[in-house]
């Protein structure tokens, strides 16, 4: 297994499932989160909303943790939405729940009989998390947890920007 790496938009992904950087309500947001919600049409809310409704009333997804729903419109047959951390100067725990992230993701998708995933850049957007520390969390992650989801095939790390790109270009490169 090795780590494929593309500048691309994630949403046109022929994989099994990709990854969405969901903000705690999963009902759509800004980002990668608006433009999967975007292409996948109504049929994604209206799982997001049944899986917010089955929380308790104004339980939101935990940072860190992980769903998943159908893709809708999308090319992949599933979108798994997990809730990565807003930096707050890095003593906040956030490479630990950007690394919950990645593990959880990587978990369900062994669960759920996935082969395929995409993962966008978590957390680097809005919620300010610095790309390079991004980066290495994600990479050493999936490298770690690979280990323990042996029925993933194929891991690719959808950059938005030509910055992560060769962020993780760099990262993916070394053994």
């Amino acid at each position: 297994m090795h780590l494929q790496l593309l500048l691309a938009d994630i949403t046109t992904q022929p994989v099994d499932a990709i990854v969405n950087a969901a903000n705690s309500s999963l009902m759509g947001g800004g980002g990668v989160d608006d433009a999967i919600h975007a292409a996948a049409g109504s049929e994604l809310l209206d799982e997001c909303i049944k899986i917010a409704q089955s929380r308790r009333p104004g339980e939101p997804c935990p940072t860190g943790d992980a769903v998943i729903t159908g893709a809708g419109k999308l090319p992949a047959k599933y979108v798994i939405h997990t809730v990565g951390p807003v930096w707050r100067g890095g003593t906040k725990g956030e490479a630990e729940l950007l690394a919950s992230c990645y593990r959880k993701s990587l978990l369900l998708a062994q669960e759920n009989g996935i082969e395929s995933i995409a993962f966008p850049n978590i957390s680097t957007g809005v919620y300010g998390y610095p790309k390079e520390k991004a980066a290495d969390v994600a990479v050493n992650t999936v490298r770690e947890t690979l280990k323990e989801t042996p029925g993933i095939k194929k891991i690719v790390f959808v950059c938005f920007d030509k910055e992560n790109y060769s962020l993780y270009q760099s990262r993916i490169e070394k053994p």
